[in-house]
């Protein structure tokens, strides 16, 4: 297993021996890699079993940073980067050669962001290259939210855990890029849609999906149909309906309802804020539980709400 720490120094002398290290970030935790070196970025794939056709997300720590690594930053993006950063918002943008083929499986924009969390901020600073870093966890699993997660998926095969304690959004952050001159949105996730319009304006599109060559490749990080995926079976719908056909099931909660089976309760006072940050938690724990099949319905389709029916969307889709 790997070593859990909050060594900061330690951290960054393994990343620049090419090595990897888990970080924590507001959203999940990342398996981290120099993005500027070919062979740790591949050794990221490897570790995780990703195919290379997942494009990944470079971190750094500011706005000028940034601009090192990307030909050009549309003034329409900026503006979301200098409201919401640093924070749960990745924006596409088109890179300069500097960045390696692989980290953006061959596309030509790449997804960065600035995370908000205090150690790898501080982590980043130290660094002479941002660092590659997709969720640290299997390809397909539940991200984690606690070093244990990583640790316990991941930990025969990376050299340190960068210990931040638990992720306070505890989904993904939200992909935002521009298609013909226009704003849109790539994946749901830590920034709602309705922060990205109050910068931006209304009705911005959401642009998910697969687009690229013959093999349905994502344009950007998250985009699978299936993702996010507990081992176990998850269907979505109608709670007390399905627990009458499904007995040996466990229900991921939302609110004050009760249920005759193990029940994981993302919220028990119904607030979306706090079900976004125990979501990955409340699926992992179900899913290592004696249940056969883990059963949950929709949250109400407002602010992270929309985020997290996303996840559970993907997480419930044939594999």
């Amino acid at each position: 297993m790997a070593v859990i720490g909050k060594d900061i120094l330690k951290a960054a002398q393994l990343l620049t021996e090419g090595k990897l290290v888990a970080i924590p970030t507001e959203t999940v935790y990342g398996l981290a890699s120099n993005a500027l070196d070919v062979t740790a970025v591949a050794g990221v794939f490897k570790a995780k079993n990703r195919p290379t056709f997942d494009p990944l997300i470079i971190h750094t720590y500011s706005i000028e940073k940034v601009k090192e690594y990307c030909r050009e930053f549309p003034s329409e993006l900026e503006k979301l980067a200098k409201a919401y950063w640093p924070g749960p918002l990745t924006l596409l943008l088109p890179k300069k050669n500097i960045i390696p083929d692989l980290v953006t499986s061959g596309l030509d924009r790449v997804a960065v962001r600035i995370p908000n969390h205090p150690l790898t901020l501080e982590l980043l600073q130290q660094l002479n290259f941002p660092l590659a870093a997709p969720s640290a966890n299997p390809f397909g699993y539940v991200s984690p939210t606690k070093p244990e997660h990583v640790n316990k998926q991941l930990g025969n095969v990376i050299d340190y855990i960068l210990d931040g304690g638990n992720c306070e959004v505890g989904i993904e952050s939200t992909i935002v890029g521009m298609e013909n001159g226009k704003i849109c949105i790539y994946r749901l996730g830590g920034s709602s849609i309705e922060q990205i319009e109050k910068v931006v304006g209304k009705n911005v599109p959401i642009a998910i999906g697969m687009k690229i060559n013959n093999y349905n490749d994502p344009s950007a990080p998250g985009q699978l149909k299936s993702h996010y995926s507990p081992t176990k079976k998850l269907i979505i719908g109608n709670i007390e309906e399905l627990l009458k056909k499904f007995k040996n099931a466990a229900v991921l909660s939302f609110g004050n309802k009760k249920h005759n089976a193990l029940t994981f309760n993302l919220s028990e006072k119904a607030d979306i804020t706090e079900a976004a940050a125990n979501l990955f938690t409340g699926l992992r724990t179900l899913d290592e539980s004696d249940a056969e099949i883990i059963l949950c319905d929709y949250l109400p389709e407002t602010g992270l709400g929309i985020a997290i029916n996303d996840r559970l969307t993907r997480a419930s889709a044939e594999k």
